[in-house]
């Protein structure tokens, strides 16, 4: 299949990258300041420029998407909006855009995470936003197919307790290779509208 990975320079999306390309998948790698194309993918203009440089693929995935992770207090409206802009309408946009550039019977791979089925101290923005994402999945799963799209939503990356483990205390991690295999799962199964949980 010809994929394009969004987010491919983050730790989800070089394990993905990794796990896909050992799977035969020819990757066409996306980010804002490295990869195959260059595109912020929360600027309209910018997508409708990657889609005219990419052309047609079999799958799209993502594991992009910033958050800030603050006491509900400390959190501005910008937050949120920031929070909105940079991964759940980003995503959103990835997809709409990018339905007539996906084979009929193609794939959406999005990316939210376990803060909107288990919140966590200071993790209200993320929560909000990726319970809409996974709420967009559902909807949009009735409507474009025979398109698929899936939703992989992690726990804490393992690779990732130094800087985020304090926000998820008894939170069992994840490794990166068990989200790759998610996204795998996704790209190369046949479920729709699906939020796939890990762990």
């Amino acid at each position: 299949m010809r994929i394009i990975l969004v987010g491919a320079a983050g730790k989800a999306g070089r394990a993905v990258d990794q796990l896909m390309r050992e799977r035969g998948h020819d990757i066409v790698t996306v980010g804002r300041s490295t990869g195959d194309v260059r595109c912020d993918i929360s600027d309209e203009a910018q997508l409708a420029g990657m889609w005219q440089q990419v052309g047609q693929v079999d799958a799209v995935v993502s594991a992009a998407g910033e958050v800030s992770y603050a006491p509900l207090g400390a959190l501005r409206s910008a937050d949120f909006e920031a929070a909105w802009q940079q991964k759940a309408l980003a995503q959103i946009n990835l997809v709409r855009t990018g339905l007539e550039h996906v084979a009929p019977r193609g794939s959406f791979t999005l990316i939210s995470g376990i803060p909107s089925r288990d919140p966590v101290v200071s993790g209200a923005a993320a929560a909000t936003v990726n319970g809409a994402i996974e709420a967009f999945v559902r909807a949009a799963a009735i409507e474009i197919a025979p398109r698929r799209i899936n939703v992989v939503s992690p726990s804490v990356f393992t690779e990732s307790l130094a800087d985020f483990g304090d926000y998820f205390p008894g939170f069992p991690p994840v490794d990166l290779a068990d989200v790759a295999r998610g996204f795998q799962k996704a790209v190369e199964g046949a479920a729709t509208g699906q939020v796939i949980e890990l762990p």
